[in-house]
């Protein structure tokens, strides 16, 4: 019985080339998938999908407001504050919003 014997550096080769070639796979393999689903859509969905999206992040009426604007603004600060490692009163804050 006679056994071949693969070296260090082959079995390295061989492992590296299937995970690459796996890799490119999968990347044509999504690019694909998403081709087949756009191509699903219709041209005019494609516009309402979008005013749908932009009408889904909620604005907050004035009656919603901020109950105590300072103090909300003075708990930022210490905040940012304490991750920037320096101290809040070299802070300032131009603008709060929400996103």
């Amino acid at each position: 019985m006679e056994t071949s014997n693969i070296s260090g550096w082959g079995v390295m080769l061989l492992g590296m080339g299937i995970v690459f070639l796996g890799l490119v796979m999968l990347i044509y393999i999504t690019k694909l998938m998403s081709f087949f689903c756009t191509k699903g859509m219709k041209k005019e969905q494609v516009p309402a999908v979008q005013a749908q999206a932009a009408q889904a992040a909620p604005v907050l009426p004035n009656s919603q407001a901020i109950a105590n604007r300072p103090q909300f603004v003075a708990a930022i600060a210490v905040a940012i504050a304490t991750v920037m490692g320096t101290e809040p009163e070299g802070l300032r804050i131009h603008s709060i919003t929400k996103k």
